[in-house]
């Protein structure tokens, strides 16, 4: 597969993931990224830090103190003197986070009825559902058609709600507890019920809410809202960021005239081990009390997260498009540049995203990772395991360069590349080998059997040539010229080069013995051996270039076969390449020497001086 063809199914893959996943959330139907964008939310939360609430509500809270002085829970009467003393003040409204479904003594009850009726009162109720969670989808037009159905309503007694107004106190929480939502409306069978929250700030604001499809108004005030008519929620702070007050004080006379005057008053239980805690980012108890009154304050300043349907449109089109960038900069330039910008695009999107949250615009983390990550992934992948056909494809071609080539160039040109695209002049050992009377014995083999012939005569000079370091620079029909001094000279090249020649000479006329017909047809070899300054160079343009050598010494060396074929001998050497390989070298070891003789070569006015080579098995 190309790597075109890759990335477009990459692109395509990507473009289609995002699009499903965006589809998916903003219907509200991936409970997985429900779960990641919680985890996400808090970590925004805790890096943008607590801040100040506006100070529009007050908490009194039914707290230790309180209780150990008037008893828990507390009875009506004491319920109703608190509630009289929180109107004297004249607060803007009274919202009681207690549920009154159960009847208690009469006289308290009329007490708290009495109360109740002073001032503009919310008292809480409660929805139960089949479910611990409820599922919520986009439904559409309707505004209410996703609120999910409340299974049962726990409702203040009717004395009780004809005194004040009633709102449900329910919170959607993720898996780990922490409230992340408030249903702003609750439905039964038979009625629908504003939250809690919602009728404190209807109340305040002297303005009965309308429900819109992604948002409430309350009179010239719009509140987005998430699907199903939820209210985000974003804490302040840890417990006790909004004011709060002792119960007690406000019993005892003592509560100052700023925590009521002109606020909503929220009473709520605080007592330790009451069980109406939540933890949030900032705590890991937070009063329920303390939720109800942040909800509040979201509805009544407008300071709340926005997370409505444009939020999640635009997370539906981040999600695509993160993800075809990323995918397209992984086709682009694998490299370290590449990956570089990759990482340096994420940090940039999540600075927009952090922003953004910053300003009270919730905007998802989770769906656009989810939608860019895997597309990119899986190319990663996909990439690397055709890097790994490739690389097998080159380790391949790369020992069938070494076969044809020279052993060791091709790793040299691999590390450097324009080895001898200038021509080098260097000392070497150079020596060829050519087999004699083979012309003719060709004749009559024809060419498949001259081939089989010849593969294994030239399998003899590889294995020589690499044994000794030697470079096989060509094979020239039934010869070969090898090189001692490629890709760098050394100060053995002279020495292994008359190794390789003896070696040769030995294994070759095994070889020879053990074809039947090679004797008869006094087919032979013959070999030469110099060394000396040589030209190394490439020969040949565009795709095809061969490194070969040239000069002085390489003629000599040629030539040298013309004299051991001459005295008779298989191996004819230069007096400079006996003397270079020192007289500890194979010739001595291996055969008896000759020389030096005063010798003609063909084509050259000066003699040299050389010496025959014979082995000592002959």
């Amino acid at each position: 597969m190309s790597h075109r063809l890759l990335t477009v199914i990459a692109l395509l893959f990507a473009g289609l993931w995002g699009a499903a996943l965006g589809y998916l959330n903003l219907n509200g139907e991936v409970g997985l990224l429900d779960r990641m964008e919680a985890t996400l939310a808090d970590i925004r939360s805790l890096v943008v830090g607590a801040r100040e609430p506006p100070p529009v509500v007050s908490i009194i809270a039914i707290d230790d103190r309180t209780a150990a002085a008037h008893g828990y829970p507390l009875d009506r009467a004491t319920l109703a003197r608190l509630v009289d003393a929180i109107n004297a003040g004249k607060p803007k409204a009274l919202a009681l986070d207690i549920l009154l479904v159960d009847p208690g003594q009469e006289e308290g009850d009329a007490a708290l009825t009495a109360a109740l009726r002073q001032g503009p009162t919310v008292i809480a109720g409660a929805a139960t559902f089949a479910q611990s969670r409820q599922r919520v989808t986009d439904a559409g037009e309707d505004p209410l058609a996703a609120i999910p159905e409340a299974n049962q309503l726990l409702l203040p007694l009717p004395r009780f709600a004809e005194a004040a107004a009633v709102g449900i106190v329910n919170v959607a929480t993720d898996q780990t507890g922490t409230p992340r939502f408030i249903p702003l409306i609750s439905r039964s069978a038979d009625r629908l019920d504003p939250a809690f929250p919602l009728r404190a700030a209807s109340v305040a604001l002297g303005a009965d809410p309308s429900i819109e499809r992604d948002a409430v108004m309350l009179g010239a005030l719009r509140i987005p809202t998430d699907i199903g008519q939820r209210l985000p929620l974003t804490f302040y702070g840890g417990r006790g960021s909004i004011a709060t007050f002792s119960a007690a004080d406000a019993l005892d006379g003592k509560l100052p005239a700023a925590a009521v005057a002109g606020r909503i008053v929220v009473i709520g239980s605080t007592v330790t081990g009451g069980g109406d805690v939540f933890p949030t980012p900032f705590d890991p108890v937070m009063p329920g009390v303390e939720v109800m009154s942040t909800a509040i304050i979201h509805l009544v300043t407008g300071d709340g997260m926005v997370r409505d349907r444009r939020m999640r449109l635009i997370d539906a089109g981040t999600a695509i498009g993160l993800a075809l960038l990323l995918v397209s900069l992984m086709a682009w330039r694998r490299s370290a540049a590449g990956y570089l910008i990759m990482v340096l695009v994420l940090v940039v999107w999540a600075m927009l995203n952090l922003s953004a949250f910053a300003h009270g615009y919730w905007l998802s983390a989770a769906l656009p990772i989810a939608a860019a990550l895997p597309p990119a992934l899986m190319l990663g992948a996909a990439e690397l395991w055709l890097d790994r056909g490739r690389a097998h494809h080159f380790a391949e071609q790369s020992a069938l360069l070494q076969r044809i080539e020279a052993p060791g160039l091709g790793e040299w040109l691999a590390r450097d590349p324009n080895f001898l695209a200038t021509p080098v002049r260097q000392n070497a050992a150079v020596l060829f080998i050519d087999l004699s009377g083979f012309t003719g014995l060709s004749e009559k083999l024809g060419p498949v059997k001259v081939s089989e012939v010849l593969s294994g005569f030239f399998e003899i000079i590889d294995e020589e040539a690499r044994s000794h370091g030697g470079a096989i620079t060509s094979f020239m029909g039934d010869g070969a010229m090898i090189l001692f001094g490629l890709p760098q000279p050394a100060d053995d090249d002279a020495a292994r080069a008359v190794a390789c020649a003896v070696g040769l000479c030995e294994r070759t006329r095994a070889w020879l013995g053990a074809h039947a017909g090679f004797a008869e047809k006094k087919v032979g070899f013959k070999v030469g051996a110099h060394c000396g300054p040589i030209v190394a160079s490439r020969l040949g343009t565009g795709d095809r270039q061969q490194i070969t050598a040239a000069g002085d010494t390489v003629n000599v060396g040629s030539r040298l076969m013309e004299v051991a074929a001459r005295n008779g001998v298989e191996l004819a050497l230069s007096a400079e390449i006996v003397r270079a390989a020192g007289p500890d070298s194979a010739l001595l070891q291996a055969g008896r020497m000759e020389g030096p003789l005063e010798t003609e070569l063909r084509g050259r006015a000066s003699h040299i001086d050389a010496w025959l080579w014979r082995s000592r098995t002959l």
